[in-house]
């Protein structure tokens, strides 16, 4: 796993949520952040972008969060790019399902945009010692 987390690619098809994250992440965390608005697009721009972190919502039309994910798996590019999900129902069994497929952590909705930052980093950080 990459030792630095400077880029991170957030998919998300809300765009109230789009906007919260890139001020969260951006602006108060100083992160690069390029969003998406679905799964095919993200497939379509993480190879450019190179991200050191992918930030999913899970429940998005078409592809999924986590099918999404998969997919991105696919290109060897990204086939053990840490990746979080973000959801509005965090239930034990879906957060189990969800590392399976190579999630850190779970973060849910809502959100404390002042603190996501840092809890994107605590959840890098338990995974980079």
């Amino acid at each position: 796993m990459n030792a630095t987390l400077d880029k991170i690619l957030h998919v998300e098809d809300e765009q109230d949520i789009q906007e919260i994250v890139r001020l969260a992440l951006e602006s108060i965390g100083g992160f690069t952040l390029e969003t998406c608005t679905s799964g095919q697009e993200a497939i379509v721009k993480a190879p450019e972008f190179g991200p050191d972190l992918f930030l999913l919502d899970v429940m998005m039309p078409g592809m999924d969060g986590p099918e999404t994910l998969l997919a991105l798996r696919e290109n060897p590019l990204f086939a053990t790019t840490p990746a979080i999900f973000m959801t509005a129902k965090v239930m034990d069994g879906e957060v189990r399902r969800f590392k399976e497929i190579g999630a850190l952590d779970v973060i849910s909705k809502p959100f404390d945009p002042m603190s996501l930052a840092n809890q994107i980093r605590a959840v890098w950080s338990q995974h980079n010692d």
